[in-house]
């Protein structure tokens, strides 16, 4: 049988104006687009690693 793997949910509680190019494009890959948008995103060390680059611009709870 396959593991389940444990999600994230992301959401974007301030704006991107303003932060540096490589923040913004990390809020982008992570797929949130605007302040108050909700993602669900599996969690790996790669995601940890993008949220850790914005973590004064997201919330995370596990799902």
């Amino acid at each position: 049988m396959a593991k389940k793997q444990k999600k994230l949910i992301i959401k974007q509680v301030r704006s991107r104006i303003g932060h540096k190019l490589k923040q913004k494009r990390t809020l982008e890959a992570l797929g949130l687009r605007r302040i108050g948008h909700v993602v669900e995103q599996v969690d790996c060390p790669q995601t940890q690693g993008m949220i850790n680059i914005v973590r004064h611009l997201v919330t995370v709870d596990e799902a």
